[in-house]
């Protein structure tokens, strides 16, 4: 395993994350893994010394938080893994059960602090902009959050860049603590990130967290083959009814496939390999639910794309819009 500084901060993680959302109650989602199915997975992730464990408030309504702090305790030691979660998305009716707003922020994160049965959280992260709420409010309350000894570091996770631009001058004018990391929809078939916000965040040391990096397995199998029960729950629309992945994808894929073939790697190690190539990337979050899923993304480690090889990968991309829901 590899070890990286978030961005410019002091806090090192591991090159891979583990994604968490694949843990929680069953009756939430027919793929998820409770804790027996996650346990595997868990120790298969401390075997490979994968220390970064991401999850949300949102994620099986609080239920893989529940889980994730139960195998903080069963599988290796609290103080060894740089916990992450999440706030934003509804968890309850009411003014402090969404959104960021003071009263929200400050609800929700005793709540997952409750679930996840720990005193602090390494890394808390705003999961999406909301702007219903002032900025200055929403960055005061996560340095507050920071102040009280809650939480250690800041991050945000997909939304346009002015307005991440707009959030970390509000904490820079006023002296709070500012975002170390963001977590954004990253892969092969899509790339908006690399027009504005990447440029951002190399600008104000700030690591990139990709979620999807294998756009939820598309990239990470001959095209056409049969995708997972959880692929075939995700979307395949934006909100504006707009197509997540287009015809045109097939050439990447078969791209990826062709050096993959030729490596004598699986495709997914292929195409994590072009995340981690790019210099803003931390750690790509990967959501594992079968060994496999974790060993790929660490073979990728390992994988040096020549030139020709990346300009296979990304020279049939077309443009899309950004994932933001």
């Amino acid at each position: 395993m590899e070890y990286t500084r978030l961005g410019t901060s002091g806090l090192k993680v591991s090159r891979i994350a583990l994604g968490c959302m694949s843990f929680g109650a069953s009756e939430r989602a027919s793929w998820a893994l409770g804790d027996e199915g996650a346990e595997p997975i868990f120790r298969q992730a401390i075997e490979l010394g994968i220390t970064f464990w991401d999850t949300a408030n949102i994620y099986g309504q609080g239920t893989s938080e529940e889980i994730v702090g139960r195998a903080l305790k069963k599988y290796t030691r609290r103080d060894d893994i740089v916990l992450a979660t999440k706030v934003f998305f509804p968890l309850h009716e009411g003014p402090g059960g969404s959104g960021l707003s003071r009263k929200a922020i400050m609800e929700q994160v005793d709540a997952s602090l409750s679930r996840l049965d720990t005193d602090y959280i390494d890394l808390y992260q705003i999961h999406r902009f909301d702007p219903e709420t002032p900025v200055e409010e929403t960055m005061e309350a996560l340095h507050d959050v920071v102040k009280a000894g809650k939480v250690r570091y800041l991050g945000a996770s997909s939304m346009w860049a002015w307005r991440f631009a707009a959030m970390q001058h509000a904490a820079e004018t006023n002296g709070w603590t500012k975002f170390i990391s963001m977590q954004d929809q990253y892969n092969l078939v899509q790339r908006e990130e690399e027009r504005e916000m990447f440029g951002l965040l190399a600008d104000q040391g700030v690591g990139s967290l990709p979620w999807s990096p294998l756009a939820a397995g598309l990239v990470a199998r001959p095209w056409g083959e049969k995708s997972t029960t959880r692929a075939q729950s995700n979307p395949t629309t934006d909100q504006q009814g707009r197509p997540l992945f287009l015809d045109s994808d097939k050439a990447t894929v078969d791209a990826v496939q062709r050096i993959a073939e030729a490596r004598g790697v699986s495709m997914a190690t292929v195409a994590m390999a072009w995340v981690l190539n790019n210099p803003v990337v931390s750690a790509p979050i990967v959501g594992a639910t079968k060994p496999h899923h974790l060993a790929d993304a660490v073979a990728a480690l390992d994988v040096r794309l020549t030139d020709d090889e990346v300009r296979s990968l990304e020279e049939h991309y077309t443009p899309r819009e950004p994932t933001y829901f």
